[in-house]
């Protein structure tokens, strides 16, 4: 019996994305976080005394800032070293051969496998034949599994491998595979890299992708690591265990807001779900997006006072606890249960706000801001970037639900209150 690790997109030292907008994020923890998830994916390695450790490309995000990403990276492997593990690994898109440009000699336990052809590696010790190819450039659109050598007799082979297994939408078609073509080939364990998801597509012989070893955004959402691969004295694949390495954990939590009709109902649902959220993260810095959804009356309150109760978020996170809960956003997703097309039978007036409120493209207000904000003074303008000039169209539709729920809001009350 022997086991072994299966890792892959670790995207070393990936740099932050759309935290500078935010001054109370945990940027130090977030940074950091992708070389805490290698200390322990080798902490674990060491701890289980696995026969060796597979890595399934984009073990780095692109070039190197400074040789710091190959020195974190060396001493992790050196760690290995000392406790006789080996690592295989390819190259991915984000680290091919064309892409880094700075490089560090690698310890002599780990293994990268040519870029320029397919490559079979034999484990010192055990019956193992490692069989792979990186990518030598980002763009690689051809099939390199069809170029894999078949499976070295009486030994466990495994397929080490970057690809786009079934042209996945929403992800680069690099070295597309397709589950049969894997499944007829032969190997024992096909280690994928490329798609941040893990999942198990077929079993005997199995065909995995790890996903990341964690994750960079609200779009990586929940526990990200590695598989721990339980081979037995049959040359079976008896077990194949998720082991979460994550330090910080994205998550993206939907409110259903149908049927409230007081805001209490929806903070103590933001609450409750924060702490269930809180503590399936064990110990670990939670990242979390709120997202309210649904019918209901609290629609125009809600986008009136849109970052009211994105504060009270923040202040039910700290709350909690200050210390391992960050709220990145609130976003709003209700639907009003207001019928504008019954509002505007009241009036010719309202009638032709709702139409023009109808009509508003959000696409035509940076163009109209422009002209304001020349005539305002630059530090206002500094203060107000984003309500003033919205850069996305997310954020313009934003503005738009919001000014639509106002406007709504208003005539409805007006309506009433005579």
């Amino acid at each position: 019996m022997f086991t072994f690790l299966h890792a892959a997109d670790i995207h070393l030292d990936s740099p932050l994305t759309g935290l500078s907008q935010h001054d109370e994020a945990p940027t130090e923890t977030i940074r950091v976080a992708t070389r805490a998830a290698l200390t322990r994916l080798v902490d674990f390695a060491i701890t289980e005394a696995v026969d060796f450790v597979l890595i399934a490309g984009d073990l780095y995000d692109g070039d190197w800032k400074d040789f710091g990403t190959g020195i974190s990276f060396n001493n992790e492997m050196r760690r290995l070293e000392s406790q006789q593990i080996p690592v295989y690994l390819i190259y991915g898109n984000h680290d091919a051969e064309s892409r880094v440009t700075k490089s560090l000699k690698l310890q002599d336990n780990v293994h990268v496998l040519s870029t320029k052809q397919a490559e079979t590696v034999h484990h010192p010790t055990l019956p193992v034949s490692v069989h792979g190819q990186g990518f030598a450039t980002q763009s690689v659109t051809e099939n390199l599994a069809e170029n894999y050598p078949g499976p070295t007799d009486n030994r466990y082979n495994i397929g080490l491998l970057h690809t786009n297994l079934g042209d996945r939408e929403g992800h680069g078609n690099y070295a597309p595979s397709s589950l049969p073509q894997l499944v007829a080939h032969g190997y024992d364990y096909w280690a994928l890299g490329h798609i941040h998801i893990r999942e198990i597509h077929h079993k005997h012989p199995h065909v995995v992708y790890s996903g990341n070893t964690q994750g960079r955004h609200v779009k990586e959402t929940g526990p990200k690591g590695c598989y721990l691969v339980t081979v037995d004295d049959d040359m079976e694949t008896s077990k194949c265990e998720f082991v979460a390495l994550d330090s910080v954990r994205w998550e993206n939590l939907a409110i259903d807001c149908s049927g409230m009709i007081t805001e209490h109902q929806v903070l103590e649902a933001i609450r409750n779900r924060l702490n269930a959220a809180f503590t399936d993260a064990d110990g670990r810095l939670l990242a979390v997006r709120f997202t309210l959804t649904g019918n209901t009356e609290l629609h125009e309150l809600l986008h009136a006072e849109h970052s009211r109760f994105r504060a009270e978020c923040q202040s039910i996170g700290l709350d909690i606890d200050a210390e391992l809960i960050w709220i990145e956003d609130l976003r709003l997703k209700t639907r009003t249960l207001i019928n504008p097309e019954e509002l505007a039978k009241q009036d010719d007036l309202t009638a032709f706000v709702l139409d023009a409120l109808k009509a508003f493209d959000p696409n035509s207000l940076p163009a109209a801001v422009e002209t304001l904000v020349r005539k305002i003074p630059a530090e206002a303008t500094r203060a107000l970037q984003s309500s003033l000039k919205p850069q996305s169209e997310p954020e313009r539709q934003t503005m738009r639900d919001e000014i639509s729920a106002i406007v709504l809001q208003a005539i409805a009350t007006s309506d009433s209150a005579e």
